[in-house]
């Protein structure tokens, strides 16, 4: 009983984050979605691109059971699903993300959460795992990007939040004075320099 009440609960969870890091392009343009936003090229299409990938290998290869997604090989792994090329559409990687939950799902409903695993990208002795351990670590993985994708909306046009259901319209003057009251904070905090 236990079993299926935590499965329950991942599930869940991991469909929430699916769903907010989804909500993240709403009403974006083509090169906002796709610009890179940090030093390190973190672009919120690429997060959901990644997050895809992510999904697809540890809920198919680890269990046997692989994507129908052509992914290229773990082993070449080059770092090419954390950005869309030119030629890829959003449409095409959300479409790609969808399949991949459909996938995803099918192996988390189909498999008790004890069912084998085997993660050729980990060290040992963690090579040999199970759906419980892998559905925490996807799990932990897509809260992360999720994360990452609020922060990186945040900056582009001040939008936050993880369903479109629960944002308040900008209020931009109390915005900016909960800003000077964390930034003073912060400058009585520091050391005065002599």
């Amino acid at each position: 009983m236990i079993d299926e009440f935590a499965k329950g609960n991942l599930h869940e969870r991991l469909r929430r984050d699916r769903t907010a890091l989804l909500w993240k392009l709403d009403g974006l343009s083509e090169y906002d979605a796709r610009r890179p936003l940090t030093a390190t090229g973190t672009n919120l299409l690429g997060l959901v691109k990644h997050v895809a990938t992510v999904e697809a290998r540890y809920f198919g290869e680890v269990f046997d059971r692989p994507s129908p997604e052509p992914l290229p090989q773990w082993q070449d792994y080059n770092g090419s699903d954390l950005w869309a090329t030119e030629d890829e559409t959003r449409d095409q990687i959300i479409r790609f993300y969808r399949r991949t939950w459909e996938h995803s799902d099918a192996t988390i409903n189909e498999l008790p959460l004890d069912a084998p695993g085997h993660v050729p990208w980990w060290p040992e002795p963690y090579l040999n795992t199970n759906l419980f351990a892998v559905m925490v670590h996807v799990l932990g993985e897509s809260n992360r990007h999720a994360g990452h994708a609020d922060i990186l909306r945040e900056g582009l046009d001040g939008r936050t939040g993880m369903r479109p259901e629960h944002e308040k319209q900008i209020d931009e003057e109390a915005r900016a004075a909960y800003c000077a009251k964390i930034e003073q904070a912060a400058r009585s905090a520091a050391p005065v320099k002599a």
